[in-house]
């Protein structure tokens, strides 16, 4: 019987190395010749100098020899008559899988959103829609490309239950730093 046990699990063996090592083959490069565009460091128009403003930039990098694509965005809101100043920090790893992009989004507030991240025919516009959630608002962040090295920004939430009613929450310019 021990030899029986011994031989099942020699066979076993090789099985499971195999699958665990073609796991951990490299995948082929992601394509982010769409994305270019995007590359690099990007401030926000306007600067926070108004009551209620806030000021901010982002960055847009490739990295993982090429497999990711990471977004670092950060806002700084100046005190306000009923709140201190406050700044928000927020990491986006994009990633590329057979057929679709997807992102997972962090930030300093504790949120973790998932995202499917699509292009327009045109390629001029790149939308983040975050997955539907049950009792949960759903966000859609949306990058279009201008003139001049800016891009225009606009992020909206839709409220719980009603995954498509979008409003603006915020609209903004970057220009390329």
């Amino acid at each position: 019987m021990k030899k029986i046990i011994v031989l099942a699990t020699l066979c076993v063996i090789p099985f499971i190395l195999s699958t665990s090592l073609s796991a951990q083959q490299p995948a082929k490069n992601a394509d982010w010749s769409s994305w270019q565009f995007l590359l690099g460091e990007w401030v926000g128009e306007g600067g926070g100098n108004q009551p209620g403003q806030g000021a901010g930039g982002c960055s847009f990098y490739l990295d993982l020899q090429d497999r990711v694509l990471v977004r670092k965005n950060y806002s700084e809101f100046p005190a306000a008559k009923d709140r201190p100043a406050y700044s928000h920090n927020d990491l986006t790893i994009i990633y590329q899988v057979p057929g679709k992009t997807q992102a997972v989004y962090f930030d300093n507030e504790g949120h973790v959103i998932n995202y499917t991240v699509e292009f327009s025919a045109d390629q001029n516009t790149l939308t983040f829609v975050s997955e539907i959630q049950p009792s949960a608002p759903r966000f859609r962040l949306t990058y279009i490309k201008s003139a001049n090295e800016t891009l225009k920004l606009k992020f909206e939430i839709a409220p719980p239950g009603k995954p498509e009613a979008f409003s603006l929450y915020i609209e903004s310019a970057l220009r390329r730093k």
